[in-house]
């Protein structure tokens, strides 16, 4: 079973994304904010990290950069709620993008790829 990080600082999309990954077989741990996460990545060891880009304490992209210093190989999808954080250098460094939906069939296949690419076989 994939543990998955969902990094999200809106409850309701937090709790949403929670239900639907449990219900896809996923074990799923949330953090509604970037506080401390790099201690808590090595503390949970997820699969796959799910990170908003648009974080209230701690930008998503500052965040990106620092998952990417201390889990070279931990995939990264990072969720925005429009497509121009493309033009930051920073999130090139994301292995996928979400546009944020309550359709999670976009997200679901990210995921899926995601954790192909970490998980073969």
């Amino acid at each position: 079973m994939p543990r998955i990080f969902v990094v999200e600082d809106d409850e309701n999309i937090r709790l949403l994304y929670s239900m639907e990954l449990k219900e896809a077989g996923c074990e799923v741990i949330t953090s509604q904010s970037g506080y401390k996460l790099i201690e808590k990545i090595e503390e949970e060891e997820p699969d796959l990290v799910i990170l908003d880009i648009k974080e209230v304490d701690y930008k998503g992209l500052d965040i990106l950069q620092d998952i990417r210093n201390h889990f070279h190989d931990l995939p990264v999808i990072l969720l925005t709620a429009h497509d121009g954080f493309k033009e930051d250098m920073k999130s090139i460094a994301a292995d996928f993008y979400v546009v944020k939906s309550f359709d999670l069939t976009e997200l679901k296949k990210k995921i899926a790829m995601a954790l192909e690419k970490k998980l073969p076989g």
